[in-house]
Protein backbone atom coordinates (compact mmCIF):
# COMPACT_ATOMS: atom_id res chain seq x y z
CA UNK A 1 0.00 0.00 0.00
CA UNK A 2 0.91 3.67 -0.43
CA UNK A 3 -0.09 6.93 0.35
CA UNK A 4 -0.05 10.48 -0.16
CA UNK A 5 0.72 12.56 2.76
CA UNK A 6 0.14 11.81 6.42
CA UNK A 7 -0.96 15.38 8.57
CA UNK A 8 0.05 15.39 12.16
CA UNK A 9 -2.37 18.17 13.00
CA UNK A 10 -5.43 18.50 10.96
CA UNK A 11 -8.91 20.17 11.84
CA UNK A 12 -10.90 19.51 8.58
CA UNK A 13 -11.10 15.81 8.85
CA UNK A 14 -13.04 15.33 12.11
CA UNK A 15 -13.78 16.52 15.38
CA UNK A 16 -10.64 18.71 17.03
CA UNK A 17 -7.39 18.26 16.03
CA UNK A 18 -6.33 14.86 14.48
CA UNK A 19 -3.75 13.11 12.58
CA UNK A 20 -4.96 12.25 9.11
CA UNK A 21 -3.46 9.48 6.85
CA UNK A 22 -4.24 9.89 3.04
CA UNK A 23 -3.87 6.59 1.52
CA UNK A 24 -3.27 6.09 -2.47
CA UNK A 25 -5.69 4.24 -4.89
CA UNK A 26 -9.15 5.06 -5.56
CA UNK A 27 -11.76 3.42 -8.28
CA UNK A 28 -14.30 6.17 -7.51
CA UNK A 29 -12.72 9.02 -10.07
CA UNK A 30 -15.34 11.41 -8.82
CA UNK A 31 -15.74 14.93 -10.89
CA UNK A 32 -13.95 17.66 -8.78
CA UNK A 33 -12.33 15.23 -6.83
CA UNK A 34 -9.81 17.14 -4.36
CA UNK A 35 -7.59 14.96 -4.04
CA UNK A 36 -7.19 13.24 -7.56
CA UNK A 37 -3.40 12.67 -7.38
CA UNK A 38 -4.11 9.96 -4.93
CA UNK A 39 -6.33 8.12 -7.29
CA UNK A 40 -3.20 6.19 -8.54
CA UNK A 41 -2.58 3.32 -6.27
CA UNK A 42 1.26 3.41 -6.50
CA UNK A 43 1.08 7.68 -5.91
CA UNK A 44 2.61 8.85 -2.97
CA UNK A 45 5.40 6.38 -0.68
CA UNK A 46 4.66 2.94 0.14
CA UNK A 47 3.76 2.47 3.71
CA UNK A 48 5.97 0.88 6.13
CA UNK A 49 6.31 -0.68 9.38
CA UNK A 50 8.37 3.17 10.35
CA UNK A 51 5.54 4.91 8.75
CA UNK A 52 3.18 3.00 11.13
CA UNK A 53 5.12 3.88 13.91
CA UNK A 54 5.07 7.10 13.09
CA UNK A 55 1.40 7.46 12.99
CA UNK A 56 0.95 5.98 16.86
CA UNK A 57 3.93 8.50 18.04
CA UNK A 58 1.91 11.57 16.00
CA UNK A 59 -1.15 10.27 18.17
CA UNK A 60 0.49 10.68 21.58
CA UNK A 61 0.09 14.10 22.86
CA UNK A 62 -2.99 14.82 24.83
CA UNK A 63 -4.74 17.45 22.51
CA UNK A 64 -4.93 14.73 19.71
CA UNK A 65 -8.75 13.81 19.78
CA UNK A 66 -8.43 10.99 17.28
CA UNK A 67 -7.03 9.52 13.86
CA UNK A 68 -8.83 9.95 10.52
CA UNK A 69 -8.34 7.96 7.48
CA UNK A 70 -8.55 9.71 3.93
CA UNK A 71 -7.92 8.86 0.44
CA UNK A 72 -7.73 7.75 -2.05
CA UNK A 73 -10.18 4.86 -1.10
CA UNK A 74 -9.12 3.11 2.19
CA UNK A 75 -11.68 0.32 1.45
CA UNK A 76 -9.98 -0.71 -2.15
CA UNK A 77 -9.29 -4.15 -1.44
CA UNK A 78 -5.87 -3.86 -1.94
CA UNK A 79 -5.51 -1.46 1.00
CA UNK A 80 -7.75 -3.14 3.67
CA UNK A 81 -5.27 -5.35 5.25
CA UNK A 82 -2.35 -2.70 5.67
CA UNK A 83 -4.89 -0.25 7.41
CA UNK A 84 -7.17 -3.33 9.42
CA UNK A 85 -3.46 -3.67 11.10
CA UNK A 86 -3.21 0.05 11.90
CA UNK A 87 -6.67 0.61 12.95
CA UNK A 88 -6.33 -1.85 15.73
CA UNK A 89 -3.22 -0.67 16.85
CA UNK A 90 -4.27 2.69 16.80
CA UNK A 91 -7.44 1.37 18.78
CA UNK A 92 -5.61 -0.46 21.29
CA UNK A 93 -3.25 2.31 21.94
CA UNK A 94 -5.32 5.06 22.18
CA UNK A 95 -8.81 3.35 23.44
CA UNK A 96 -10.05 6.73 23.95
CA UNK A 97 -9.08 8.67 20.69
CA UNK A 98 -11.88 8.45 18.01
CA UNK A 99 -11.14 6.95 14.83
CA UNK A 100 -13.31 8.79 11.46
CA UNK A 101 -12.61 7.25 7.82
CA UNK A 102 -14.37 8.51 4.40
CA UNK A 103 -15.23 6.61 1.74
CA UNK A 104 -16.69 6.64 -1.54
CA UNK A 105 -18.31 3.33 -1.14
CA UNK A 106 -21.90 2.76 0.86
CA UNK A 107 -21.70 1.15 4.17
CA UNK A 108 -24.90 -0.85 4.07
CA UNK A 109 -24.52 -1.91 0.21
CA UNK A 110 -20.44 -2.11 -0.97
CA UNK A 111 -19.11 -2.57 3.25
CA UNK A 112 -21.48 -5.77 3.88
CA UNK A 113 -20.85 -9.31 3.22
CA UNK A 114 -21.12 -9.89 -0.84
CA UNK A 115 -20.21 -5.87 -1.31
CA UNK A 116 -18.50 -4.90 -3.78
CA UNK A 117 -15.09 -4.31 -1.65
CA UNK A 118 -16.01 -6.75 1.24
CA UNK A 119 -13.06 -8.49 1.72
CA UNK A 120 -12.04 -10.70 5.11
CA UNK A 121 -10.84 -7.59 6.51
CA UNK A 122 -13.15 -5.19 5.90
CA UNK A 123 -15.40 -6.34 9.23
CA UNK A 124 -12.45 -5.62 11.64
CA UNK A 125 -11.62 -2.32 9.69
CA UNK A 126 -15.47 -0.98 10.45
CA UNK A 127 -15.17 -2.46 14.01
CA UNK A 128 -12.35 0.13 14.58
CA UNK A 129 -13.87 2.81 13.36
CA UNK A 130 -16.40 5.73 15.30
CA UNK A 131 -17.52 7.53 12.34
CA UNK A 132 -17.72 6.39 8.66
CA UNK A 133 -18.43 9.46 6.11
CA UNK A 134 -19.89 7.42 3.29
CA UNK A 135 -20.71 7.97 -0.43
CA UNK A 136 -18.95 9.31 -3.29
CA UNK A 137 -18.53 13.42 -3.99
CA UNK A 138 -20.86 14.12 -6.40
CA UNK A 139 -19.87 17.72 -7.76
CA UNK A 140 -23.36 18.39 -8.67
CA UNK A 141 -24.15 18.40 -4.69
CA UNK A 142 -21.29 19.70 -3.68
CA UNK A 143 -22.12 22.55 -0.67
CA UNK A 144 -19.36 24.22 1.49
CA UNK A 145 -21.65 24.81 4.01
CA UNK A 146 -21.85 20.92 5.14
CA UNK A 147 -19.89 19.66 8.38
CA UNK A 148 -17.25 17.00 7.54
CA UNK A 149 -18.42 16.38 3.82
CA UNK A 150 -18.25 17.80 0.65
CA UNK A 151 -21.69 16.99 -1.13
CA UNK A 152 -24.94 16.31 0.44
CA UNK A 153 -25.58 12.90 -0.34
CA UNK A 154 -22.63 11.85 1.45
CA UNK A 155 -23.57 10.33 4.97
CA UNK A 156 -21.96 11.21 8.52
CA UNK A 157 -22.35 7.67 10.12
CA UNK A 158 -22.09 6.85 13.93
CA UNK A 159 -20.99 3.44 13.31
CA UNK A 160 -21.18 2.37 17.92
CA UNK A 161 -24.57 3.77 17.66
CA UNK A 162 -25.47 1.78 14.30
CA UNK A 163 -24.15 -1.39 15.75
CA UNK A 164 -26.27 -1.25 19.32
CA UNK A 165 -29.26 -1.10 17.00
CA UNK A 166 -28.79 -3.47 15.18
Amino acid sequence: MHYGTIKPYDIANGTGVRVSLFVSGCRHHCKGCFNSETWNFDYGQPFTEATHRSIIEFMKPSYIEGFSLLGGEPFEPENQQVLAGLLKDIRKTYPDKTIWCYTGYLYDVDLIPGGKVYTPFTEEMLSCIDVLVDGEFVEALKDISLAFRGSSNQRILHLQEIRKQA
